[in-house]
């Protein structure tokens, strides 16, 4: 560390090793010896300086002779500096020009500060005002060569200019000497430019504008960068566009405009010159940024942000940081603009966007003491021209103290200390008396020690703050292993980036601010194991819902929804799809009790259906198909929720599973079907052949519908069956064939299932087991399906049939149906038993070779040697092949039962029964399984392949003994 004795010498030694550079260099010998004492004074005190003089020799000769390092007239210097660029013909000489005239600006000003010819007051004022001069320069050249090559963008007052927003420090007159500038640009009016051939739009027009002065100021060439252009303070950020006009910014800052943008716009600053154009933008800021009443949420927002600031001051350690450190510069300007933000609205006089007058008038209004007010003015100060001793010394944007020796001599010479100790033990000082102020502002008790080193809190920090990858892993260390920590940072950072695509507003960002650090607490509680594949689930869902806050609300004040949220989400790709797809689910999760389903009987289970739809269905008019169609889907997805979370907290056996679901379709195939008869015969009178309450139709069922087994997302394979005479017709004003009746009744119907509304589709219904499949009539008339079935069915139709029962209709058609489905199945069939096992076995490779991934890198549970479809297989063989000698075969259309037939026909041994049935059960529970996950293919274990073998074994003695 420099002491007292070592500064003078530091400073010495490399002011000659510049002053021997510059004597190697281009410059006249007698000029330098004229100079020498001026020039050497600077060449131990910056390297930027030095850097200026040996790169740019006619730059810093003209600082000399024009003896700009001692006392300048900045005004006049920038209007001169205006008058000749305005004669410059080419885009490349502009570039060059900003950067020659920055860079000869800039060295002399540090000249002026290292020297301290000037106050630190001043030199922010010159900085500003330098900033002002090469942005508006550069606008101006660009804007007349746009103009002329575009035309003009015409307004009501005249030619519309492009406004530029100066943000932040430059806003504020009082930017670094090293620093990144942060613009806003607006224009006033949508239209096109008044081009006689080529007009274009002004949107177009000021978008090209933008990215030209953009280039200008931020381009490094050989000679430099003007300024580093930041643009992410304008609406929407990044995503937003380059320019917006102003009925754009104005309903962006009415409807979607955040705490912190308020914050940010107390210091915005039109940088052109006073028009009426001007002026109106600034009645389009000036509501949103002051409220004309005291606002508490902008106590909260700032209460929030100050916390923010001390979690990051906590997290990061900044210890050296003058800015960003504990009582640094970010700490006075955060005072300063939250007392405006309070009062500005009522108090304009604080509606300033430079420091010290609001400082003054927070006095003056006896806010604050005068006494405090005075301190804190002087430490701002002092800790600016430390800053701006930092960035002159290489000209680089750092607020962080140094540990070499020679920017350390600088920082004491130039602060006026004997010695770096000294000078740390005066900013120690300071530094502790900003932060003693900073935490009075908008105290609550305790808030600096609450939850410091809580889990909750640094799930918080882990979404509030902007951190590195490093440091969130370390933040939550004792938590996740280093990968995990890795993943669930890219995911967060990832969906941070999709949010600010979203118009959300500021309600929705505050609570999103809160939900999102108790959805990562909840779910390193719960599930830790699996964070990284559980949060892109949530966040699908939170993706849904951010446009709908009463949702977001909903889970932030209803801790069990979001716990019962996560542990759904978690076990369950399946859910999450359906609630984010259908956020309304996410009030299901209010009544967890709703959620374990009892193991009642299947017909308590329709009545309890058939009740609840027909409540949920009390204030929608019978004739509101579209309402009703909505009500329908939203109960079955309801009621699919609540299955399926039973499933998973293994309430329910897989069996009782398919049971609700199967009646579930049931009820709603009743209330679909009532419907659409009420709509034909409102249209066309009923069948003249019916008798009162008689339909004279009939729905089947097949497949898994037929078999009491459907699954989440299952399709109805359907059959429609009617009775009508030849000449049946309609008894309606509109008279139809009796015939023509049936076919429009079952078009109704498929309609009413398959078309998709806001809640999807209700069930996705499957004719093409009818009579002939896609060539046949939709409905057909029993005695049709009788014949189709004895004379021309094919083995696979007879299988279908075993699986297959009446799901509603007339008595008379239900017992007819029964009769067929007996008569068919208990045919002995004429060919050999051999015969009828070889066709069954030869369908089944057939369809195993069409539908069966061999690539797949897992078990297909259906189609694979030893699944569910062989032991469906088995079944339909037993029924077809032995049902003429035992009929109670036919009694059930589901697959446990019939097994249970089988064994007590005597066909298979009671064991065999039981295995079969606990095989066809275990695989039937890992397909459920892997729907819930979202997966197709299970992995393979001990308990797969011994319950595959076992099934492959009953396969090859079955088929074998026939």
């Amino acid at each position: 560390m420099c002491t007292e004795k070592t500064i003078n010498g530091i400073i010495q030694q490399h002011a000659e090793e510049n002053w021997q550079k510059l004597q190697g260099s281009d410059y006249p010998a007698e000029w330098l010896n004229q100079h020498q004492n001026a020039i050497t004074e600077i060449l131990g005190l910056s390297p930027f300086v030095a850097e200026v003089a040996l790169t740019k020799p006619d730059v810093f000769t003209r600082i000399v002779m024009h003896q700009w390092h001692k006392q300048v007239d900045i005004d006049q210097v920038c209007s001169e500096f205006t008058a000749r660029l305005a004669e410059t013909d080419s885009e490349e000489k502009l570039l060059a020009a900003l950067r020659l005239f920055r860079a000869e600006q800039m060295a002399a000003l540090a000249w002026r500060d290292l020297t301290n010819r000037q106050t630190i007051q001043t030199s922010l004022s010159q900085t500003s005002k330098l900033a002002d001069t090469l942005i508006m320069a550069a606008y101006n050249w660009l804007y007349q060569a746009h103009s002329a090559r575009y035309g003009v963008p015409q307004g009501p007052d005249g030619p519309q200019p492009m406004l530029i927003l100066g943000m932040g420090k430059l806003g504020g007159k009082e930017l670094n000497f090293s620093s990144d500038i942060d613009l806003i640009f607006s224009y006033p009016y949508k239209g096109e430019t008044d081009h006689p051939r080529k007009p274009i739009e002004n949107q177009q027009f000021f978008t090209k504008l933008a990215q030209r002065l953009i280039a200008a100021l931020n381009k490094t060439t050989p000679l430099g960068q003007v300024f580093r252009v930041d643009m992410r303070l304008r609406p929407f950020g990044d995503s937003g566009p380059l320019v917006a006009h102003f009925g754009a910014l104005e309903d962006y800052y009415q409807d979607q405009g955040r705490q912190w943008e308020r914050y940010a716009m107390i210091k915005a600053r039109i940088l052109n010159p006073a028009s009426h154009y001007a002026s109106q933008l600034e009645a389009i800021l000036a509501p949103f940024i002051y409220r004309r009443y005291l606002d508490f949420t902008t106590i909260d927002a700032i209460r929030d942000m100050k916390r923010l600031i001390s979690k990051e001051l906590r997290r990061r350690r900044l210890t050296g940081n003058i800015k960003l450190g504990a009582g640094g510069i970010r700490e006075v300007e955060f005072f300063a603009q939250s007392f405006q933000l309070i009062h500005g609205g009522r108090e304009t006089t604080l509606q300033s966007r430079e420091l010290q007058p609001v400082l003054t008038r927070l006095a003056a209004l006896q806010i604050i003491e005068s006494q405090a007010i005075s301190q804190l003015l002087e430490d701002y100060y002092f800790l600016r021209k430390t800053e701006h001793t930092l960035q002159q010394f290489n000209d680089e944007q750092t607020q962080m103290l140094p540990d070499n020796s020679w920017t350390q001599a600088v920082i004491a010479r130039v602060m006026a200390f004997p010695d770096y100790q000294a000078f740390l033990t005066t900013l120690t000082v300071v530094m502790e008396r900003v932060h003693a102020q900073f935490n009075q502002l908008v105290s609550e008790p305790g808030d600096e020690q609450q939850e410091q080193d809580s889990l909750f809190s640094r799930c918080k920090d882990a979404w509030l703050l902007e951190m590195s990858e490093t440091e969130f892993c370390e933040l939550l260390s004792d938590t996740l292993d280093e990968g995990s920590a890795q993943a669930l940072f890219e995911q967060l950072r990832d969906f941070k980036g999709q949010l600010s695509r979203h118009r959300i507003g500021q309600r929705g960002e505050d609570t999103l601010g809160k939900l999102m650090p108790e959805m990562i607490y909840y779910m390193l509680r719960q599930c830790a194991t699996n964070i990284t594949q559980l949060l892109p689930r949530l966040i699908s869902v939170i993706s849904a819902i951010t446009g709908r806050t009463t949702y977001l609300d909903l889970l932030h004040e209803n801790p069990d929804v979001l716990k019962q949220l996560i542990k759904l989400c978690a076990r369950s790709a399946w859910i999450t799809e359906q609630i984010r797809s259908f956020p309304l689910l996410l009030d299901e999760l209010l009544t967890p009790l709703y959620l374990q389903q009892q193991q009642t009987s299947l017909p308590v289970v329709y009545e309890e259906y058939t009740d609840e739809l027909r409540q949920s269905l009390l204030r929608v008019e019978p004739d509101d198909t579209e309402l009703l169609m909505e009500q329908w889907r939203q109960f079955k997805l309801c009621q699919q929720l609540r299955i399926a979370a039973s499933d998973i907290s293994g309430s329910l056996p897989i069996a009782k599973v398919s049971d609700k679901l199967t009646v579930l379709a049931e009820v709603l195939l009743q209330a679909v079907f009532k419907s659409a008869w009420q709509q034909l015969t409102d249209k066309f009178g009923a069948p003249s052949h019916l008798r009162q309450d008689e339909t004279g139709f009939l729905i089947v069922g097949y497949g898994k519908l037929g078999g009491y087994e459907l699954g989440y997302g299952s399709d109805l394979d359907l059959v429609f069956i009617h009775n009508a005479p030849q000449d049946s017709e309609t008894n309606g004003t509109k008279k139809v064939s009796a015939q023509q009746f049936y076919i429009k009744l079952a078009q109704r119907i498929m309609h009413l299932l398959n078309t998709r509304t806001l809640s999807g589709q209700l069930y996705e219904a499957d004719l093409r087991l009818r009579p002939s499949g896609n060539s046949g009539l939709l409905c057909c008339h029993l005695s049709g399906f009788e014949h189709y079935q004895e004379e021309e069915a094919w083995t696979w139709e007879h299988q279908a049939l075993v699986r297959a029962r009446s799901i509603l209709g007339d008595e008379p058609l239900l017992e007819a149906f029964k009769q067929v489905r007996n008569r068919v199945l208990q045919r002995q069939r004429q060919r050999e038993l051999s015969s009828l096992a070889n066709e069954v076995v030869k369908m089944r490779l057939k369809m195993r070779d069409h539908l069966l991934d061999n690539q797949a890198s897992g078990l297909d549970l259906k189609q694979c040697e030893g699944g569910i479809t062989d032991i469906e297989f088995m079944v339909q063989f037993w029924v077809l092949g032995y049902s003429h000698q035992f009929p109670a075969l036919t009694q059930w259309p589901d697959n446990l039962r019939i097994i249970e037939q089988v064994q007590q026909a005597g066909l298979i041994s009671k064991i065999a029964a039981e295995n079969l049935q606990s095989a066809y059960l275990t695989l039937r529970d890992h397909y459920h399984q892997l729907t819930l996950a979202g997966e197709k293919f299970a992995h393979s274990n001990e308990e797969l392949e011994a319950v595959r073998k076992l099934v492959t074994t009953q396969w090859q003695q079955t088929f074998n003994q026939a």
